[in-house]
């Protein structure tokens, strides 16, 4: 099971300076993969959680391309509508190549009806935009001239030059939990594009007795392999135990956190993503950078000291 750190990029406390140091950070701790998440249009619906100013994605994985050498970069997650499919896929095959293939590529449909306006995108089709998108997308990397003829995008004889470093392609992680009509459309989009599941603010054992299981039968039904797990948890230290039933994944004691990581290593998971990033009020100052570098750094410490207890 490998680990990742989410990119501060955001809020007050935000600046290239922090996300460099933290980038540094990460690859020096023996983080696996930094990951950046994406809001274009700061609409009142979007400020509240996630507070000006706002770094852009893909401008900053491709500038922290060029002062990093092993960890892998991506995102979580990419609205895939707000940006058109020929643009998405050239992007992301730029990035992997000034990279030398560390892009992870996490997807999602966003969530914020304002945004969807500003972009005068229907929020109401942005699961069918995605998938449309996607198909695109997977065309434009994996074949030497691509064509598409979907209900949202549609183009003919185009090259997309230069292809992506990884073959066939970046690995695609897809987010989302959420649940329309009584279905969680994450989970197909996640079997029939993705290369894993990658969703956030959910309890260990709600994943390990419903939700796996759930994903390995739609996988199984539609003769496809079941995608990685590989979930962005928050990540918090308390000093007393929280409530077994009011708390997510990766919040708690030492030893619950602990229990939510054993859960996950033991449903298989790939990567588990780090998100220090759970509580405004505090995340929004230059100062949680320092906090948040304590709270992972503890947290490694545990890990090492809990290996060689096992080794042992």
């Amino acid at each position: 099971m490998k680990f990742g750190l989410k990119l501060h990029h955001s809020g007050p406390g935000a600046s290239p300076d922090h996300m460099l140091r933290w980038a540094r950070f990460a690859e020096t701790l023996g983080m696996h993969l930094l990951m950046t998440a994406d809001h274009v249009a700061l609409t009142p619906d979007v400020l509240p959680q996630y507070p000006a100013p706002y770094y852009e994605p893909f401008t900053n994985l491709a500038w922290l391309a060029g002062h990093t050498d092993k960890i892998m970069l991506g995102t979580t997650v990419i609205v895939v509508p707000y940006r058109h499919p020929l643009l998405l896929a050239q992007i992301t095959a730029n990035i992997d190549q000034l990279s030398n293939g560390r892009l992870i590529f996490g997807i999602g449909a966003g969530w914020s009806v304002s945004e969807y306006e500003a972009f005068g995108i229907p929020h109401n089709k942005r699961g069918a935009i995605t998938d449309d998108y996607l198909a695109a997308v997977k065309a434009l990397w994996t074949q030497d001239v691509a064509s598409h003829d979907g209900p949202y995008a549609k183009f003919r004889d185009v090259m997309l030059s230069p292809k992506p470093v990884q073959k066939p392609h970046p690995p695609i992680w897809v987010g989302g939990s959420g649940y329309l009509r009584g279905k969680m459309p994450a989970m197909d989009r996640a079997v029939r594009f993705g290369d894993a599941w990658h969703l956030l603010g959910i309890r260990a054992d709600w994943l390990r007795d419903e939700a796996m299981p759930q994903l390995r039968r739609i996988a199984e039904e539609a003769g496809k392999p079941t995608p990685a797990l590989c979930p962005r948890i928050f990540c918090r230290i308390t000093d007393s135990p929280l409530p077994e039933d009011d708390r997510v994944a990766g919040e708690g004691t030492l030893d619950q956190i602990r229990a939510d990581l054993d859960i996950l290593e033991e449903l298989g998971a790939e990567y588990v993503l780090l998100d220090t990033k759970r509580n405004n009020e505090t995340a929004n100052t230059a100062r949680h950078h320092e906090d948040a570098w304590s709270v992972v750094t503890t947290l490694a410490e545990k890990a090492i000291d809990l290996e060689n207890e096992t080794l042992r």
